[in-house]
């Protein structure tokens, strides 16, 4: 079978937990994703350290909301690009930059992801992220940024100037625009103004989960206008019930109610603590059991509808 994934944190998940991203058993590898047919994973840049100490960590909820309990730092991305193309290096990986790569792929491919727009100083940082082979941009991780408001912020602003034009920027560079984690504004904003389809890599529906993170049926149908795809995810807080039939009735109730073209796949795989998973989808290979209870609909949501949108969205 084939699968994408839209949202895995594979060099975080290296860097900050320590986890054998090539051979390990973890929730993800590069070993367990070979299994598949083939395999297309959007791989992110979180060039985000995160700075707690046990008083603050023991308090991160409330903390979190107050504060940015972050830094962030462009060597770290950069340190997050290398590991990209030293997989690529050592034929463990391809990395997809325009539709040309579709035509040939590998058995693991993927597609880099910058999340969150914190370390850009203006929109035509762009054009160097592209260079650096960077093909989705997030507009927001949990914070606000010069660009847009996040999904926590105290004050839902939406897309500022500078935001609208990274927006229209990405468009004429072939850069697929990214609204997880973003506010309800902002994705009603960004979605309005792109030419392109936009996705949302990781989220689920607010209807069935009131939280922060997923989406209202508004913001759903805004995404899928542009013909766009939402990537259900397994993170445990942003489903109903904490097992792989939570994951399915987020993907029921987007396809029954939006459209079965616009609903796809984004774990959050390795952005998650290690022990941080959801009953019976503990690691990606279980995507084979999530097959088995979508049926029919296994293939659209997890390769079809997300190839659509990347194989239109990116550059020739």
């Amino acid at each position: 079978m084939k699968l994408i994934d839209l949202h895995e944190d594979i060099a975080w998940g290296a860097s900050q937990h320590f986890i054998d991203i090539i051979n390990g058993p973890a929730q993800s590898s590069i070993r367990q994703l070979s299994q598949f047919d083939t395999a297309i994973v959007v791989a992110a840049i979180y060039p985000h350290v995160r700075v707690w100490d046990e008083r603050i960590d023991a308090m991160r909820s409330l903390y979190s909301r107050l504060t940015n309990p972050t830094s962030y730092s462009f060597d770290i991305l950069l340190d997050q690009v290398r590991m990209y193309y030293y997989f690529e290096r050592r034929g463990l990986v391809k990395i997809i930059e325009g539709q040309g790569d579709l035509k040939n792929l590998s058995k693991v491919n993927l597609i880099i992801s910058l999340e969150g727009t914190d370390t850009l100083k203006d929109p035509y940082d762009l054009y160097l992220l592209k260079r650096l082979g960077v093909r989705i941009i997030q507009l927001t991780w949990n914070y606000d940024t010069k660009f847009a408001a996040s999904c926590n912020s105290r004050k839902d602003y939406g897309l500022t100037g500078e935001g609208e034009e990274l927006v229209k920027l990405a468009n004429e560079l072939g850069l697929i625009i990214d609204l997880a984690h973003a506010s309800r504004q902002t994705i009603i904003d960004a979605a309005s103004i792109s030419k392109r389809p936009v996705i949302v890599s990781h989220a689920n529906a607010r209807r069935l989960k009131d939280s922060r993170r997923n989406l209202d049926d508004e913001a759903i149908e805004a995404v899928v206008k542009t013909g766009g795809v939402i990537g259900v995810t397994a993170i445990p807080s942003l489903l109903p019930r904490q097992d792989i039939s939570g994951l399915v009735e987020n993907i029921k109730y987007i396809g029954e109610s939006f459209g079965w073209d616009y609903v796809a796949l984004g774990t959050d795989f390795l952005g998650m603590y290690p022990d941080e998973v959801i009953q019976g989808f503990e690691s990606i290979d279980k995507v084979v059991e999530l097959a088995k209870m979508l049926g029919d609909k296994a293939s659209k949501v997890l390769w079809e509808n997300a190839y659509r949108v990347i194989s239109t969205a990116l550059p020739p």
